[in-house]
């Protein structure tokens, strides 16, 4: 079921600007981007709401510095050990 997100502002907008569907697009992307950003949602959830492809999406997530795959240290640490030893082979 759709949800809809209500933002509240100290002052009035200009009605044009309730209408500029450009700037009411990159409110909505910014929201969802901070959602993803916070991993609230997954990329796959991010891309649907957006309306948008996956590769879409990892656009947007380089233009706002998300990484595409965020491990944990340990796990970096592990895959860094793997090249490593298959380096040496």
């Amino acid at each position: 079921m759709p949800k809809q997100v209500v933002l509240k502002f100290p002052m009035e907008l200009p009605e044009k600007g309730l209408k500029d569907k450009d700037a009411l697009k990159r409110g909505k992307e910014t929201f969802i981007i901070e959602l993803l950003r916070k991993r609230e949602i997954s990329q796959g959830k991010a891309a649907d709401l957006l309306e948008i492809s996956r590769q879409e999406l990892f656009d947007l997530m380089a233009m706002y510095d998300i990484p595409m795959a965020d491990f944990p240290p340990e796990e970096l640490q592990r895959q860094r050990e793997d090249a490593e030893k298959v380096g040496k082979e």
